[in-house]
């Protein structure tokens, strides 16, 4: 038996654009109800959201019911996170600021089973092989998946065609917020010269033969972002979402102040 079919990838390679939003919350409940939301793909974020590799496994269990791919955003491109996270069942990876050709090669190697790369041999004990049942996981798994690179700095914006050279990238996504913070524009990722190079970085991307990423709660941006070529796109956030709900419902029921 081969490894599960990672549809997320397929649609990418397909040329097809799939909608998502970002998991912030870190709870398994919350996961759950935004799986049946009706999003292709849900992130689960272990950069910016107080999550570790065992909410990270439950959110990942609790969504492998649902018809939203879940991808995980590793904090920082570390070998043994990355292994970690694959053997928890992840078959898409998100990798923040990736600056250089040779740390995308490197991540590459992270998420590739020898010969070809360093991924450690375990998959025996894993949910990502099913505990053995996938008998023919360690020479299938390496094609379902998917390594996506976060380019987000103007150091990564100059590294970018190096960076779509490397063979084994499937995506580069890029960071709104702090590319803005990084050309001098804290909090105003909408700064016409912010905006300019995401865009332009979008569509480099595309020619490449690469899928683009981005997350826009803006709709300006979000269609701006789909006419550059983005493939993989959040239109959101649960911390957003619930944010901005619980303001408007407070304000629409709260006594007016004297």
């Amino acid at each position: 038996m081969p490894a599960p079919i990672n549809p997320f990838k397929k649609s990418l390679k397909a040329g097809e654009t799939v909608f998502g939003c970002w998991l912030g919350l870190a709870d398994t409940f919350s996961a759950e109800l935004m799986g049946g939301a009706g999003f292709d793909w849900l992130l689960i974020d272990g950069e910016h959201a107080p999550n570790d590799l065992r909410s990270i496994l439950a959110q990942l269990q609790v969504l492998s019911a649902s018809p939203s791919h879940a991808i995980v955003r590793v904090p920082i491109g570390e070998t043994y996170l990355i292994k970690q996270v694959l053997d928890a069942g992840a078959q898409t990876i998100l990798v923040p600021m990736v600056e250089s050709a040779a740390q995308a090669r490197k991540l590459v190697r992270d998420v590739t089973y020898p010969p070809h790369g360093d991924r450690g041999v375990g998959y025996a004990l894993t949910r990502a092989a099913r505990f053995s049942r996938t008998t023919d996981y360690g020479t299938t798994a390496d094609a379902e998946t998917c390594l996506l690179v976060q380019v987000e700095n103007r150091k990564g914006l100059a590294a970018l065609d190096e960076i779509l050279d490397v063979q084994g990238v499937d995506g580069v996504f890029i960071g709104p917020a702090d590319l803005a913070a990084d050309m001098g524009h804290m909090g105003n990722a909408q700064h016409p010269d912010v905006q300019g190079a995401i865009m332009d970085a979008l569509r480099r991307i595309r020619a490449a033969g690469k899928a683009p990423g981005i997350l826009s709660t803006r709709d300006e941006m979000t269609r701006d972002a789909l006419d550059a070529g983005a493939q993989f796109v959040a239109v959101g956030a649960d911390v957003l979402l619930l944010n901005s709900a619980a303001l408007a419902l407070a304000q629409k029921w709260k006594k007016p102040t004297r």
